[in-house]
């Protein structure tokens, strides 16, 4: 099967250290498979999109020759889509009354988690109304090997319990959305951060009851300040150029050769890259 991978940001921000180092490891993993690397923007949230965001991730990604290919998808174009996916979940979902305020005050604590204990599993309680879609999940774990982190096992219904997949507000939620996306666009590898990690086996339940592929999960560690907090415009991390490349390909266990000219620094990344150089961590300080 040909390799098809994708990078999908959300145009809350410019890109900045640790999107690059994300947006650079999935296109080198394309361009060394010979395969093709689409652009996604997650724009379903419009109340956290910022106005100019997705061209400025564009100029961006420009300016540090990450080239990609066909036309971007913008998931606001999309919503019919994961109308229609819903709709094909009819059985396995419920509609939930919970205000956010109940959530917190009955949600189970789990290993330091919430956990959404299934409230409105049986029914909307008298005098509620459905506020949000949730998918009733299983007792089966679900397992993946990851190309990075290894060999990982998530029970959902016990870690994360019956997730929302159209939020009160009416927007349809990440979950369901990337899962539709993947299989339309034909994506057969996922390279990401490892802030993800836990959203995967969510992902492939999707996929399982939809009938669509799983693709291969390839999740690189998240880079974080000198205080430990993930790199995001909240910590006020800096907007990425093409002079961050070469220490986003050190982050990700890549030395490129002393005195190698910069137009010859992404061809060699292509040549080199080797994912199990990758520091098998989920969390790694950027560089100062």
């Amino acid at each position: 099967m040909a390799y098809v991978g994708r990078f999908a940001p959300s145009p809350t921000g410019p890109l900045h250290f640790g999107s690059l180092v994300a947006a650079l490891a999935s296109w080198m993993d394309a361009r060394q498979a010979g395969g093709r690397w689409l652009l996604r923007m997650e724009d379903l949230d419009s109340p956290r999109v910022i106005p100019g965001a997705a061209d400025a991730i564009l100029r961006q990604l420009e300016s540090m020759g990450l080239a990609w290919d066909g036309p971007v998808v913008y998931q606001s174009a999309r919503l019919e889509r994961y109308r229609d996916a819903l709709g094909k979940l009819q059985g396995q979902v419920y509609p939930c009354g919970c205000t956010r305020k109940e959530l917190e005050d009955s949600a189970l604590a789990i290993d330091g988690s919430r956990i959404y204990p299934g409230t409105c599993r049986s029914g909307l309680a008298p005098g509620k109304t459905a506020r949000a879609v949730r998918l009733r999940t299983g007792a089966e774990p679900i397992r993946f090997s990851d190309r990075v982190q290894g060999e990982m096992r998530q029970s959902v219904e016990r870690e994360i319990g019956d997730f929302v997949l159209l939020r009160a507000d009416g927007v349809f939620a990440y979950q369901l959305a990337v899962v539709v996306d993947d299989a339309a666009q034909g994506v057969t590898d996922v390279v990401r951060g490892a802030d993800l990690l836990d959203s995967t086996a969510r992902q492939i339940l999707l996929q399982r009851l939809l009938g669509a592929a799983t693709p291969r999960y390839l999740h690189v560690p998240v880079a974080t300040s000198a205080a430990g907090e993930k790199l995001s415009k909240q910590t006020r991390a800096a907007d990425a150029g093409p002079g961050e490349i070469a220490a986003a390909l050190e982050f990700l266990g890549m030395n490129a050769p002393a005195g190698l000219p910069p137009g010859e620094l992404l061809p060699w990344a292509v040549r080199a890259w080797e994912p199990t150089r990758i520091p098998r961590t989920r969390a790694l300080a950027a560089p100062a």
